[in-house]
Parts: C-alpha cells; structure tokens; sequence
C-alpha cells in the first residue's frame, strides 16, 4: 500500500465490461514524480490523502477479475513515525 494525494479526476464515459461504478482519479505520491490513475469507490475528492493498494490486491476486490491495479482503499487522518536510534 502506498499513501498519496489526489490530484484530479479522469473521465470516461465508456468502459470495458467487468469495470463498476465509480471514478477514476489522478494520485500523486509523496517525493516522487510518479502520478497514477487509481479507481475509487469511495467518493473521494482532490486534494485528500489516500491509501492506494495496487496489483492484485486491488483486482480481487471486484468479481470476475475487473481490470483495476490500483484502487483508494481509504482516507488518511494522519500519520505519524517514530524513529528508532540503532
């Protein structure tokens, strides 16, 4: 899982079969120029952190192998680290 910001919307008003409702949003991720294109269920908007899953992870939480690799499987609150001294 990777945590991101939303960055903006895609839209495509055709789709292949086995693709549910939902949107396909644009996410960013911290310190990397990397930009996704993930499918959310969850109704998300620009600017809010999310939690990304991608890979299989992602497919297999929609029947008959929707062709999805990265899905918004949450909002993130907050985060917070704490580093150990080795």
């Amino acid at each position: 899982m990777r945590i991101g910001t939303v960055t903006g919307s895609v839209w495509s008003t055709r789709r292949v079969t086995g693709v549910p409702s939902g949107a396909f949003l644009t996410v960013a991720f911290d310190a990397s120029p990397e930009v996704i294109v993930a499918f959310d269920v969850l109704g998300t908007g620009v600017g809010e952190r999310v939690l990304v899953a991608q890979g299989m992870s992602a497919a297999r939480r929609f029947p008959d192998n929707a062709p999805i690799d990265a899905l918004i499987i949450g909002s993130v609150d907050e985060t917070s680290t704490t580093h150990r001294n080795s």
